[in-house]
């Protein structure tokens, strides 16, 4: 059976359970909003790890994946679009485990912070 961090994308289920066992300890990955920051502020997913901008993503891109290149990473946003764009342009440079949260905030019914 393929691990849930195997994939490449998880939807909202998936995604509440990895951030419950990431509390536990049990599994270790960033979550990442690539959304601005005005949509951020007006909600994200607890347990959001970093907010990096789609809008700046040729500030941060290079550096990100240079820091990050031997950890499991999930992208989010609002509906999986996005996520998946950036998710697409690191596998493409060769980040391996690279996921993205398809259905982004709008599908999540876990817990939300302001």
């Amino acid at each position: 059976m393929q691990s849930t961090l195997d994939k490449s994308n998880i939807h909202s289920e998936e995604l509440e359970t990895l951030l419950e066992q990431r509390a536990e300890g049990k599994v270790d990955f960033l979550l990442v909003d690539v959304r601005e920051d005005m949509e951020y502020k007006m909600g994200h997913i607890k347990g959001v790890d970093q907010l990096l901008p789609t809008s700046t993503f040729g500030q941060w891109a290079q550096k990100f994946a240079e820091e990050n290149k031997d950890k499991t990473i999930v992208f989010t946003c609002r509906t999986g679009n996005r996520s998946g764009q950036v998710q697409h342009i690191f596998k493409q440079h060769g980040l391996e485990h690279v996921i993205n949260h398809a259905g982004g905030i709008v599908s999540y019914r876990g817990e939300i912070e302001k």
